[in-house]
């Protein structure tokens, strides 16, 4: 057994056949054979072999033609490996008498093959090991053929290691049969952790290195609370997690109960919980927990998805979906918020070092205006069959608002000439995700119809720390001071004015931080669909005067590690079933 440790991004546990992504998209589709099919598993087996030989063979003579004999020796070695008789005696004894499939057989030997060459760490067994795993991937390759199964065409549950995915291969996992899904790299604010949450799985990212250490079929169980994966668990473990995602099922049973009440805490204030969605289906998520509307509708999936840039109907079919869907309740889209090294169309930019602090979201948008100008379009006229509210992300400064308002302006002055039906009173609102807007903030909350703090984007800023690096994410915590204290600057800014604020970044969606955003007042929580009925049970079970004095206590506090045991305490004291 072998425990690994990554970045929780989606909570739940997953327990399930590994199904291993290599570079090349290697499916494993069965584990074992039928007794009586074991001879007919053995000849293809022999078959596979033989086709690999004579692929070394061929590759062999013509680089020895090409290069020379001592280039072409690699693949002379290749071949004495395919071909010894002590390999393939393995290969076959996994066959005939544990009944492994041929797939499974050839992943499991070239794997431990591998990796007892690199325990010895010396450069030569290093490139042995590069070798053995070159010939399994050739092996592979002739046994699976036509055989090899894309994420989206699954037939049976699986939990997903990966390298790594794009949002788009993990938009089209098979939901039926991802039971959850780990890479080595990625993080928390990535748009595949955003994808994970919308499909409701639980993911792991970041974990580093370790597809060699296990094959297609082995057991995992993906822990999406903690940030733990386990490869080749032990029985205890198997049975512990078993009884965990049993007592998860029942307490999902539990707050299904809540649906229908409302957000409203012990006292008889009055809480409304948003949902954050990223693709027009989500929404039937949000229906089905009893969202008070959709507090984050991102767009960048519309982007994402197409070679070229989405025209104003792809845009305004999807807005329409949700905003029907939500029958009167409200709806913010969110522009679209990403950088320009991600927009497919858009030329690479020429010195983009550090994307994060380079040309994207509201940047981008005012430096191509009519892409921008036609997703305004299709927002303005959506609006038309609902309450649609439009905000715009990562403002910096009241000049990009602006400029930003400018240009929406124009776009009503436009539909008004061409008798264009639309809502004519559309609220308009930003996203406060920066240091320097929580310091403006007086400022802006003149200029919007409403705010929305974003804590994923405020506390990689606040804390320079780069959340999708594995090496430094430790350091990314909600829970630190200086982050509560800009939330809190934000909050008594808008409510002063009131100019109703909402918060949608992933700290929102987490109950320990109910209780302490409800003390400084916040109101309005936009939240994964899927944390909805734990953040409603909070507030029902608990006092506005209990949130201020943990609140009270919290901001006395020096460091995130106090604050977040602290918290852990008042929520385990007080909502023990969902306490972590």
């Amino acid at each position: 057994m072998k425990k690994l440790q990554g970045i929780a991004v989606s909570p739940g546990v997953a327990i399930g056949e590994a199904l291993v992504m290599d570079t090349e998209g290697f499916r494993i589709p069965r584990r074992f054979v039928a007794r009586d099919a074991v001879e007919e598993e053995l000849e293809r087996l022999h078959r596979a072999i033989d086709s690999a030989g004579a692929e070394i063979a061929r590759n062999q003579q013509a680089v020895a033609f090409e290069l020379g004999e001592q280039y072409a020796a690699i693949f002379e070695a290749h071949l004495r490996m395919l071909e010894g008789a002590k390999l393939r005696g393995e290969l076959e004894e996994m066959i005939r008498d544990r009944h492994y499939s041929p797939e499974y057989a050839v992943s499991r030997t070239f794997r431990r093959y591998a990796e007892l060459f690199e325990k010895l760490q010396a450069e030569t067994f290093a490139s042995k090991a590069n070798d053995i795993r070159d010939i399994e991937k050739r092996l592979l390759r002739n046994l699976l053929g036509r055989r090899r199964e894309g994420l989206s065409k699954l037939t049976s549950p699986v939990v997903v290691l990966a390298h790594n995915l794009t949002p788009s291969e993990t938009a089209n996992l098979n939901r039926e049969f991802v039971r959850g899904f780990v890479t080595e790299t990625g993080g928390p604010g990535s748009h595949t952790a955003v994808v994970a949450g919308a499909l409701e799985i639980p993911a792991v990212l970041g974990t580093g290195p370790f597809l060699n250490e296990v094959s297609g079929g082995d057991l995992v169980i993906i822990d999406g609370d903690e940030g733990l994966v386990i490869l080749h668990p032990d029985e205890e473990t198997i049975a512990r997690y078993q009884h965990e995602a049993e007592e998860l099922r029942s307490l999902a049973i539990q707050l299904e109960e809540l649906r229908d009440l409302p957000a409203e805490t012990a006292d008889g204030q009055r809480v409304v919980l948003l949902g954050n969605i990223e693709f027009p289906y989500e929404v039937d998520h949000c229906v089905a927990r009893g969202a008070d509307g959709v507090g984050l509708y991102r767009t960048e999936f519309l982007y994402l998805e197409a070679e070229t840039e989405p025209d104003e109907e792809v845009h305004f079919e999807a807005y329409c979906r949700v905003v029907k869907a939500m029958q009167g309740k409200p709806v913010t889209i969110r522009t679209f918020d990403l950088g320009a090294d991600k927009v497919p169309h858009l030329p690479e930019p020429e010195d983009e070092r550090n994307p994060f602090l380079g040309l994207r979201s509201i940047r981008l948008a005012l430096r191509n205006v009519p892409m921008f100008r036609r997703q305004l379009r299709a927002a303005l006229r959506a609006s038309a069959f609902g309450n649609l509210r439009i905000m715009f992300p990562l403002v910096s400064t009241l000049l990009e608002l602006r400029q930003a308002k400018m240009v929406l302006a124009d776009v009503v002055e436009d539909l008004e000439e061409r008798k264009i039906e639309f809502d004519r009173n559309v609220a308009v609102g930003m996203m406060v995700e920066v240091p320097s807007a929580c310091m403006m903030i007086e400022q802006f909350v003149g200029e919007v119809d409403f705010l929305s703090i974003g804590t994923n984007d405020l506390i990689q800023y606040t804390l320079a720390v780069d959340r999708s690096n594995k090496d430094v994410v430790g350091l990314y915590n909600a829970a630190d001071p200086s982050v509560l204290r800009l939330i809190d600057m934000v909050l008594r800014a808008a409510n002063q004015r009131s100019v109703p604020v909402n918060l949608c970044g992933q700290m929102s969606s987490n109950p320990l931080y109910t209780m302490l955003l409800l003390g400084l007042g916040l109101r309005r929580f936009s939240v994964t669909p899927s944390a909805i009925p734990e953040i409603k049970k909070v507030c029902r079970t608990v006092t506005i005067a209990d949130c201020e004095e943990v609140t009270r206590r919290v901001m006395l506090m020096e460091n995130a590690r106090d604050i977040k045991n602290f918290l852990k305490g008042e929520l385990k004291k007080r909502v023990p079933e969902i306490a972590p």
